[in-house]
């Protein structure tokens, strides 16, 4: 129990009013000075342990500047920092990547972090994503940055009752207030998204044909670059693969990417495309190379057969594997399948004749349900992703698009709330020079959209490609199939 109040802890609240009611003030406690003191020291103490145990170097540092301050004055400090300077000086010269994993990349995303922080309340209030409760400003919380060559990854923390879809809609809001190319809201924890903030566009010059790789690994093919500057591999083994885009887009440079990539697997036997060409124009240039590394077929009819034949190929080798295994694994014997086809919506929708509509579109839906099992893989190319001009479009698991016509096809590639999550497909440059290739990708196992660049493969490469694949080959270089596509 407390003791008696005495008069200077309560008194009335002034009011002129002499027929008022009576109004008290709260009772007041003075806290003695030095438990104030006491508490504050305990305090400092805790913060000062919990810094040292979150970043034990710089705690580190600190104890050896201030042990050889002591020891021996000026000098001893200004020794440890030429040592310091010499040490990262080696590193950077004789293990860059380290380097640039240890010291490049926490430097610039801690610099990144205080920019960011240093115009997050402005930000956050006039973007509209400042909550108010109970009188107090509520704000989502920056956490860790994480600091790319070209963007940034900041992970953030909702108020509660917000949602992904308020800071999706304030995207540009927050692209302008932070000074940034673009922004846009990455999936997260429960409660917390990802800000993917990009400084520099990577994909603004045209990309030259990649390197070759020497073994191609069939998860993880590259055929260009990502918005954040790292190569784009794209997964062929185990899935099917949808791309969309309007005339000129730069369809033909990521079905040659692909190709080139599979370049050493074909050579060896050990993978197989049967090319479907019905405009004759964009695969033609490589015939050769197919007829050596599986078939080519141009024209309506030459196409259904070609396609039933995979179907009944398909089929044997599903039967022969039903009871053995449930992996493919790329041999001589059973290599791995890429059915290629351009302008699918001319043998799904466009083309007069009926009965071959039919047959195109049965041996398509059948491969593209029952062939990743047993190593087929069908890659689709279109210019109309409409449900009426391919209905099937729905069983290929990875889609890629590229500049389309309306802002509404993007979502009817890449699925509902596409758009609203940065795949501006509309967008992208007509300009051969700035939007060929440009697109978005949309894998199975990820639902955001990744802004992507593929490389361009010039003629030359074609002939070069063909040429090599003419070379009878001395030695089967193993196709690896481990590893995920990024």
């Amino acid at each position: 129990m407390r003791g008696t109040l005495r008069g200077e802890q309560y008194t009335q609240v002034d009011n002129h009013d002499p027929f008022a009611a009576p109004v008290w003030r709260s009772p007041v406690h003075r806290t003695p000075e030095p438990v104030i003191w006491l508490v504050q020291a305990v305090r400092l103490v805790f913060r000062l342990a919990w810094f040292l145990i979150r970043h034990p170097l710089p705690g580190l540092a600190a104890a050896v500047v201030a042990v050889t301050w002591a020891k021996a004055g000026w000098p001893g400090p200004a020794a440890v920092a030429l040592a310091a300077i010499a040490a990262l000086a080696g590193l950077r010269a004789w293990q860059p990547d380290r380097f640039t994993r240890w010291v490049t990349v926490p430097a610039r995303s801690r610099w990144r972090w205080w920019c960011y922080r240093r115009h997050w309340h402005p930000v956050m209030t006039i973007a509209g994503l400042a909550a108010a409760y109970r009188g107090k400003v509520m704000l989502p919380e920056l956490g860790k940055v994480t600091a790319g060559r070209c963007a940034d990854r900041a992970a953030v923390r909702l108020v509660s009752g917000q949602s992904p879809d308020l800071l999706a809609d304030r995207s540009a809001n927050l692209a302008h207030g932070f000074g940034v190319i673009s922004c846009r809201v990455r999936t997260g924890p429960p409660g917390s998204v990802v800000l993917e903030l990009v400084r520099k566009d990577a994909l603004a010059e045209p990309i030259g044909a990649l390197a070759i790789p020497a073994v191609p690994d069939l998860r993880a093919l590259p055929v260009g670059r990502r918005e954040d500057g790292a190569v784009l591999t794209v997964r062929l083994h185990g899935t099917h693969l949808l791309i969309a885009g309007a005339t000129g887009s730069g369809k033909g440079s990521w079905l040659w990417g692909l190709v080139r990539a599979m370049t050493p697997a074909m050579h060896a036997g050990l993978v197989k495309v049967h090319a479907c060409d019905p405009k004759l124009m964009e695969l033609a240039y490589g015939r050769g190379l197919f007829e050596r590394s599986g078939s080519y077929a141009a024209g309506p009819e030459p196409i259904a057969a070609l396609l039933e034949d995979d179907v009944k190929a398909m089929q044997e080798r599903a039967t022969r594997f039903a009871g053995r295994q449930r992996d493919h694994i790329p041999t001589a014997e059973d290599p791995f399948v890429v059915v290629l086809v351009d302008e699918v919506a001319f043998l799904t929708a466009y083309q007069a004749d009926r009965k071959l509509r039919d047959r195109t579109l049965a041996a398509l839906a059948t491969l593209t349900t029952q062939g990743r099992a047993v190593g087929y893989s069908v890659v689709a190319a279109l210019q109309d992703p409409r449900k009426e001009v391919l209905n099937i479009r729905n069983l290929f698991p990875d889609k890629i698009a590229l500049r389309l016509d309306e802002p509404s096809q993007a979502d009817l590639v890449l699925g509902d709330g596409a758009r609203d999550r940065g795949a501006v497909c509309d967008e992208i440059s007509a300009d051969p020079a700035t939007g060929a290739g440009v697109g978005f990708v949309r894998l199975e196992a990820d639902p955001d959209p990744v802004r992507v660049r593929a490389a361009f493969v010039s003629d030359d490469d074609i002939r070069a490609m063909t040429a090599a694949c003419a070379i009878p080959a001395t030695a089967g270089a193993p196709a690896l199939t481990g590893g995920e596509a990024a």
